[in-house]
């Protein structure tokens, strides 16, 4: 079934966005996860040059448990939930006359964002990459479904065929990398604000390389979401999404575990997508999985909260447990901030519309403040 803005289906606009919503929640696990373990731990390119850290039986398990089942994957399911939501503003903004001006503003406000928090939080940052992104994939929201497709298919080809044959010149050689690595592990843990905020500047040149290698996968899974939202897919109903949901994670976890880990993690992604989507529009699925929603509705005020917190975790003008801690003690860290996350969210929904920065990020986008209290009246421009 195709959507439109008037069309109906199995389910009301509200629940659908209740699932999606749902995976937004549980795929944040996902990015905390990795970032807490390879990002705020240790040096982000600590993985390249296999710098020593402290670890255990307990560590390496949990390193490989993640490698294999959720690094990438989240991420890559973010992809494909960022592409649903930018292609649910733009037909819902159909019969709007400031439709264009409406999105390149949001996404505009998400680049401003995300330059903030790369340089002053956290270089692992994924906001910049994803406006970016979504302003090379808004034109082709123009365009007819077989475009989005093809345009989705071209993208992610490219991404797997960078895969054998990087662009000449792209990464730095090992030894620079190995230097970033020790004067990571030399100031991170000790360094005031000020130092780790000079020393991440100067490990910008050594991200780039990253987004430009990954961006490909980004413009191509944002325009999958999108295709998968124009052509009713995410409406599918429930028990479809697992039929299609379950086979695909089995594939992406064999192709994956037969050394494909670039395509396994974009089949694993899509199955992880249409398993937790369907469970979560199942009357069970909704009870166990409805705690998520919460989250899910104020990501990018708990993904923004995780930076603050986890910097002041691991970075020298905190409690300074940079390179210091194993996986195991790190996840146990990142679970616990994710819990509170999944309380307070709740309690602030029960209270107001949106999360703080996604209500900034609303106002910014429309010119004009939107409500906030749930006893407000909504103003026409929030749809």
């Amino acid at each position: 079934m195709a959507y439109s803005p008037a069309s109906s289906g199995p389910i009301s606009p509200a629940e659908r966005i209740d699932a999606i919503d749902v995976l937004r929640g549980i795929a944040l696990f996902g990015v905390m996860a990795i970032n807490i373990v390879t990002e705020f731990r240790v040096s982000i390119f600590a993985q390249f040059v296999s710098y020593p850290s402290p670890e255990s039986p307990v560590d390496r398990a949990v390193e490989a448990f993640l490698s294999v089942a959720v690094e990438l994957k989240a991420f890559a399911l973010f992809s494909l939930l960022f592409g649903i939501g930018l292609a649910i503003q733009f037909d819902r903004l159909a019969n709007s006359g400031r439709r264009v001006l409406l999105l390149v503003r949001r996404l505009t406000v998400l680049l401003a964002f995300g330059l903030v928090h790369l340089c002053l939080l956290f270089n692992g940052d994924i906001l910049t990459e994803y406006a970016l992104a979504g302003l090379i994939v808004l034109p082709i929201l123009f365009g007819p479904r077989w475009l989005l497709a093809g345009a989705a298919l071209v993208s992610l080809a490219l991404y797997l065929a960078m895969q054998g044959f990087p662009p000449p010149g792209l990464f730095p050689d090992r030894a620079r990398i190995w230097y970033q690595v020790v004067e990571a592990t030399r100031i991170y843990p000790t360094g005031d604000f000020l130092d780790v905020l000079a020393f991440r500047l100067r490990e910008l040149p050594f991200i780039f390389p990253l987004h430009v290698f990954i961006i490909p996968r980004t413009i191509g899974l944002f325009l999958v979401g999108a295709l998968a939202w124009r052509i009713g897919m995410v409406q599918y109903p429930p028990r479809r999404l697992l039929f299609i949901g379950l086979p695909c994670i089995g594939l992406g976890l064999a192709l994956i575990l037969a050394g494909l880990e670039a395509l396994g993690t974009i089949v694993l992604a899509l199955g992880y997508a249409a398993a937790i989507i369907g469970s979560a529009r199942l009357p069970r699925g909704a009870r166990l999985l409805g705690w998520a929603a919460p989250l899910g509705r104020m990501a990018f005020t708990n993904y923004l909260m995780q930076s603050l917190i986890f910097g002041w975790v691991f970075y020298g003008y905190g409690l300074g447990l940079f390179g210091r801690i194993g996986a195991a003690s790190a996840l146990t860290i990142g679970v616990a901030v994710y819990i509170g996350q999944v309380f307070f969210s709740s309690w602030w929904l029960r209270r107001y519309r949106y999360g703080p920065v996604e209500w900034l990020w609303r106002t910014l986008m429309y010119g004009e403040p939107q409500p906030m209290a749930l006893s407000s009246t909504p103003q026409p421009t929030s749809a």
